[in-house]
């Protein structure tokens, strides 16, 4: 999350003629109104989950300028920023969403007249090869993006398969047309990036490649074919290396014109057509984690034709039998903008990491077999495990069964024994805290989603828990809680490995491995040994068992916790909420608690030195922009008082998501915002994952149909719901009165009736 700055709200998508299959949820779908008030969500062309995601990116900001961490970058996080005025072109991977980024591979830039091969600046913009571009031109759609390139008179239009990107370009006429094909830029790049490239012109429309990079992966390699529709008359490149002291003995040849075989690590090449009035120049760009004879074979596979309107319909196909899990009912086509586009970008990530064969390329970088299962990476879990993947395991539970086995994949190949952190390409990054694939494995298996292989799941989880080299760990096992003074987010961390360990419990139960429940139940409580009862909150505790002196509730700047404050962190023991409200005194204590949280005023200062908090995100003291207290306005069912949770529920829904340019108060961090919005949409929220246990709050539309993939529906209703009608009068589960405040996930996937009776007044039973 960063500062106010975003993509777009475009007008509502028209539907695409003669495409009988889109007509109802696509065209609610605005791709990129999310790129938040925060930013990052990037406009463009991918099908669900898909390896290519395909993009225009606006500026090639720098991380570092002078050696330091430059935090323009920040705003580049998805490649695309709705306030900038050009395009330096189209790149083939992005994220979703994050607060850190990578990928941003292989750029490709059609122009025309004189040949430029730097990408130029936003302030001096026609000293490169960008363009000036207009909103008023850009089509957002699922599956679909184009714009009009005004500096050159270029309409450029995007769509992809899983495996590849579709290009296709209007030109005008002219003797000097060129494709640029970028392949130093990076999305936060830097001059030693780019580790080696390679480009082959294999003919004069078939080109191959691939590059390393040494970024958030550490060693990342991607591989390339593309394939023109028109042969190119020319070509050649620019090699922006800095001398090397040995070159061997290519000097024999003129390597930048039209030269088959080039390699570097600052390389960027063109290739010259000419064009006719109104010529269409196409280009499939495929990618592969393995190899350039697997890019070939994606590239065969899924796009052997030209046909640029059959791809694109077949991508909203893709896309409309995806937003058809869940059908709603709503009078509103904002609140429909808002529901599909959530759902959109909730299915955007994880992707796909293999060829159209099964191959990938593993952590440890052999090249392995996906076998029965479809492997994916990008798993931001630290963001995810809360409410994204709960939902895959209602209604995308194949792909999420997938998933856990592609984390175990990863375990199985891990030189530290670990299960995934954050990670993506064939690699683990280790960003943020905790382990919380283990909550991802639990809920997938508690929930009945896996069967098979439970006891190795579970074995990993506990190898992952005991790796005492990781962030603490040690501490954590012998201390019970992780001391302020050897881990800067010690209490938080402390707080998420007691979640994370009540997973393994459960599952561990479920197998009735009692020795490993005995030991993570125990574990699971360690949360309370950094709580201070005499401040009432969760504080940071040294290395001699005494509170620190120094504390400021309201700080996220050291103060013991990532990305957030002690206010919102002390309420974070989602596996145990009855036991926090006694140790914070009880419920009236706690309730005056939530509702402080949520009306006192978090004065300026607490935020403007953070990157990923700003006042958009913030209700009172209540952070929606970031993750760790999407749970929060769910814990009033707890403490007695579920009206609040109903009228909280139903607040945030109003302030944090709307569809604009600005749409919501923070990143989307790979769907978990989303998720949220989905879930307490439809009026329940997974609080603790690992638990089969949705908690209930108010249904912010008239109805909903799950269409679950066991071929049976779930329907929900909400009588006489509006915006002051916020509260639950009564609940009925298949006509008969459900006296609890949450509903299972058996109750759920068995298909049935869940009916709101709403009121404009509390219902304080």
């Amino acid at each position: 999350m960063l500062k106010k700055t975003v993509s777009t709200s475009l007008a509502a998508l028209s539907l695409l003629l003669g495409y009988q299959a889109q007509a109802q949820l696509v065209k609610y779908v605005k791709p990129i109104i999310g790129t938040e008030r925060m930013g990052h969500t990037y406009p463009g062309a991918t099908v669900p989950f898909g390896m290519v995601q395909l993009s225009p990116d606006t500026d090639t900001i720098p991380y570092e300028m002078n050696g330091k961490y430059n935090p323009d970058v920040y705003k580049y996080c998805a490649g695309y920023q709705y306030e900038d005025k050009t395009i330096v072109g189209f790149s083939h991977t992005h994220f979703s969403g994050t607060g850190h980024s990578d990928l941003g591979d292989f750029l490709v830039m059609p122009t025309t007249g004189e040949l430029k091969l730097n990408p130029g600046t936003a302030d001096a913009p026609r000293s490169g090869y960008r363009s000036a571009f207009s909103h008023t031109t850009e089509v957002a759609e699922a599956a679909y993006y184009k714009v009009k390139l005004e500096d050159y008179n270029i309409t450029a239009e995007l769509t992809a398969t899983n495996r590849v990107g579709f290009h296709q370009y209007t030109f005008p006429a002219s003797d000097q047309s060129h494709i640029i094909l970028d392949l130093m830029h990076n999305i936060y790049g830097y001059e030693d990036k780019n580790v080696w490239t390679v480009l082959r012109i294999e003919n004069d429309t078939l080109v191959t490649g691939y590059r390393q990079t040494n970024g958030w992966a550490r060693t990342r390699t991607e591989y390339f074919a593309i394939s023109f529709s028109k042969p190119f008359f020319q070509y050649g490149n620019k090699n922006f290396s800095k001398k090397q002291v040995y070159r061997g003995f290519w000097g024999k040849f003129n390597q930048s014109s039209n030269f088959p075989e080039i390699a570097g690590k600052q390389l960027r090449a063109y290739f010259d057509f000419k064009t006719t009035e109104g010529e269409k120049i196409k280009l499939k760009f495929a990618l592969s984690p393995v190899s350039i004879a697997g890019a070939l074979q994606n590239l065969r596979t899924e796009a052997p034709g030209w046909d640029f309107e059959k791809v694109k319909a077949d991508g909203q196909a893709l896309w409309e039998k995806e937003l058809s899990k869940i059908t709603i009912q709503s009078n509103s086509d904002e609140e429909k903008q808002n529901f599909y586009t959530a759902m959109y970008h909730a299915f955007i990530n994880p992707t796909v990491y293999m060829d159209v064969d099964g191959s990938y390329r593993g952590l440890d970088q052999q090249v392995h077999q996906a076998k029965d299962f479809t492997n994916y990476t990008t798993f931001s879990l630290w963001d995810t495990h809360r409410a994204l993947h709960p939902l895959f395991n209602l209604v995308q539970p194949a792909r999420n069964a997938d998933m856990v086995k592609s984390m175990l994949a990863h375990f199985d190949q891990s030189a530290e024994h670990m299960l995934p952190i954050w990670s993506h390409y064939g690699n683990e990054n280790w960003c943020m805290t905790g382990y919380h694939s283990v909550s991802v494995v639990a809920d997938a298996y508690v929930k009945g989603i896996l069967t098979n292989d439970a006891n190795r799941a579970l074995d990993a989880c506990v190898t992952t828990a005991h790796n005492r080299g990781f962030d603490g760990l040690n501490y954590y096992m012998d201390k019970g809680y992780i001391p302020a003074d050897k881990n800067g987010s010690a209490v938080s961390t402390t707080q998420e490995y007691s979640y994370d360990d009540w997973c393994i419990a459960q599952l561990a139960k479920k197998l009735n491995r009692m020795d490993v429940y005995n030991e993570f139940i125990k574990r699971s409580e360690y949360y309370k040994n950094v709580y201070d009862a005499s401040s009432g909150f969760m504080r940071p505790k040294l290395s001699d068992g005494t509170f620190r002196a120094a504390f400021d509730p309201l700080s996220t700047i050291n103060e013991g916790f990532i990305e957030g404050n002690a206010w919102n962190y002390t309420l974070y023991v989602p596996h145990d909420p009855a036991q926090l409200i006694t140790l914070m005194g009880g419920k009236k204590r706690f309730v005056q608690y939530l509702d402080s949280l949520f009306t006192m005023e978090l004065p300026d200062k607490y935020f403007a030195e953070t990157e990923d908090i700003t006042r958009d995100g913030i209700i009172g003291n209540y952070v929606h922009g970031n993750e760790p207290s999407h749970h929060v306005a769910y814990l009033y069912n707890w403490a007695g008082e579920p009206w609040k949770t109903q009228e909280r529920v139903r607040m945030i829904l109003k302030k944090m998501y709307a569809p604009k340019s600005d749409g919501l108060g923070g990143n989307d961090d790979c769907g978990q915002m989303s998720a949220w919005y989905i879930f307490s949409t439809l009026g329940f929220y997974p609080v603790a994952p690992g638990s089969d246990q949705y908690s209930l709050g108010s249904p912010a539309i008239n109805g909903a149909v799950l269409n679950l993939e066991n071929g049976k529906t779930f329907t929900i209703e909400a009588q006489n719901q509006s915006d002051k009608a916020v509260y639950v009068k009564q609940v009925l589960l298949n006509g008969q009165p459900l006296n609890r405040l949450y509903i299972t996930h058996s109750e759920i996937m068995n298909g049935g009736k869940l009916v709101f009776v709403m009121s404009t007044k509390p219902v304080k039973k």
